[in-house]
């Protein structure tokens, strides 16, 4: 009967193991994924071009520069969703530790602009690593807390809040205080999802509520930081400073009416002013140039994308592998909410990027690697 059973099994047809893993990509989220980016470089490419004509320069130098990034992006997504994502465990303190490395760099042989230092050359590559500290926190974290399956306790909480913090701090000390914010914000929804007791959450959010407050009154933060949430807070007040960013993106999407004022033709656009626009503001170009339908539809695509990855994190039963995906889909989807929110006047300035379509090469490859690490963890959870 074993003799049987063998010649039966080496006799009956397999499938490759690409094909296997081709037949559970989720292409959904892949495809999406791509849709947003490209709409990024067309939007980013909108908004910078009458800038560079204006100054004398080629109007496709932030084209090609965004398109540069997202291919590097898709290219890292790639390589990670191939990869089982288990490596990742056994290399979460090689990347927790040259996480710190690079932060302490940036306060080396980093460049300053607009008063941070958040930038480290490398030849003709300039790379920020605040942007890639929420992705390696998510799979520290993930790590630490997938070794306790049953929970975490009290020593286990503190552990994770201090190497946690090692690597925030210096985000924030740089200064870089929207990435700081998400990597508070994706730490403690993995460490609900890991299983804190209740009565730990209460006092960690009342400690976060208070630690809030007396950075303010201590006037810890820069003055422009403290600008942001003031003028966040008095909108109507000092509409030609702090809060000018903020008024102007607000009439952008406001002109753009229901179906906007047409794909270059965005008269705030053109005339570039809101400042910011391709980065911390790039969805004030999209509101005004593409209207309500255009604006929703990037919402609605990107909360696609963040609705497979909590789908990947919900059917997982690995610990590991669901906290992964809860990290990625919460940096996805606050960075989303929040850098939207800005735009629109609802949420306060703190300078973090949209998803796929603000420009930058660090954040963009980011983002592709948050997806990249899910599609692993949706292509090889049944191994």
């Amino acid at each position: 009967m074993p003799l049987e059973r063998l010649v039966s099994n080496l006799l009956a047809p397999r499938r490759p193991q690409g094909r296997l893993l081709a037949l559970r990509l989720d292409y959904g989220l892949v495809v999406t994924t791509l849709v947003v980016a490209v709409i990024g470089v067309v939007i980013v490419y909108s908004a910078t071009r009458s800038s560079l004509l204006l100054h004398g320069e080629s109007p496709h130098y932030f084209l090609n520069r965004q398109a540069g990034y997202v291919f590097a992006g898709v290219v890292v997504m790639v390589v990670l969703a191939a990869w089982d994502y288990r490596w990742l465990q056994h290399a979460s303190w090689l990347l927790y530790a040259g996480l710190i490395l690079a932060l302490l760099s940036v306060f080396v042989i980093g460049s300053t602009a607009q008063g941070a230092t958040r930038w480290i050359q490398v030849g003709p590559v300039q790379f920020q690593p605040s942007a890639f500290g929420t992705v390696v926190l998510v799979v520290g974290a993930a790590a630490f807390c997938a070794r306790k399956p049953e929970g975490l306790e009290r020593g286990d909480l503190f552990k994770a809040l201090g190497l946690a913090a090692i690597p925030i701090l210096l985000v924030i000390k740089q200064p870089d205080l929207g990435s700081g914010i998400v990597m508070a914000i994706v730490l403690l929804v993995m460490l609900i999802v890991a299983g804190i007791p209740n009565r730990y959450l209460v006092l960690l959010v009342l400690s976060a509520v208070a630690g809030i407050v007396a950075i303010i009154r201590l006037g810890i933060l820069k003055p422009y930081q403290e600008a942001r949430i003031t003028s966040f807070l008095h909108q109507g007040s000092n509409s030609q400073t702090t809060t000018y960013n903020l008024h102007q993106s607000i009439a952008a999407i406001g002109s753009g009416g229901f179906w906007g004022k047409g794909l270059f033709h965005g008269p705030q656009t053109n005339l570039s002013y809101v400042p910011s626009q391709r980065t911390d503001f790039i969805f004030s170009a999209v509101g005004e140039q593409l209207g309500f339908v255009g604006a929703a539809t990037v919402l609605l695509l990107l909360g696609i994308v963040a609705w497979r990855m909590l789908r990947v994190a919900q059917t997982t039963r690995d610990p590991f592998g669901r906290l992964l995906a809860t990290g990625s889909f919460t940096l996805i989807a606050f960075s989303a909410f929040e850098n939207a929110g800005m735009a629109m006047g609802i949420m306060p300035v703190a300078g973090i990027p949209l998803p796929f379509l603000s420009y930058g090469g660090s954040a963009t490859v980011a983002f592709f690697a948050a997806v990249g690490i899910v599609l692993s963890v949706e292509l090889h959870r049944q191994r």
